[in-house]
């Protein structure tokens, strides 16, 4: 089974983007790079892939302990990318530091364990990065 998802871009002014998505209700999205290159006035793309792996791992917990039947008090995520210069000077994101924070009642700790150690496997974004991406480019 595959499911084909589009994004589309499209260019405002400098480095902003007004992004849309093929989902119907899914609000437009403004993109842009960090200054001094862009304004700030919308993630760039090393916040959204940050972000991406960090909804991605937290929707697949919240799935696993939903699936536990345990309450999550609170859950609260913080992904710090480490962007760094590769030996040819450009910049890279080296790696992600993921942190969950997750409280749940005392007696729900038992079925927590078990979503601990398989929760990550679900999360298609992390696996995909882990891996690497295949990603082709088409300029027309």
């Amino acid at each position: 089974m595959s499911e084909l998802i589009s994004t589309k871009l499209e260019l405002l002014d400098g480095y902003r983007f007004k992004v849309g998505f093929d989902v119907e209700g899914v609000p437009t999205l403004v993109v842009d790079e960090m200054k001094p290159i862009g304004e700030g006035l919308g993630p760039n793309p090393t916040r959204l892939l940050s972000t991406a792996v960090g909804h991605c791992l937290s929707s697949s917990l919240l799935f696993c302990l939903g699936k536990a039947k345990v309450k999550v008090k609170k859950l609260t995520t913080t992904v710090k990318a480490d962007v760094e210069r590769n030996k040819e000077g450009y910049l890279r994101i080296a790696g992600l530091d993921v942190q969950l924070h997750l409280e749940v009642n005392e007696g729900d700790k038992a079925g927590v364990l078990r979503c601990l150690s398989i929760f990550e496997n679900y999360c298609t974004v992390t696996q995909s990065v882990r891996k690497g991406i295949e990603v082709k480019v088409s300029v027309n």
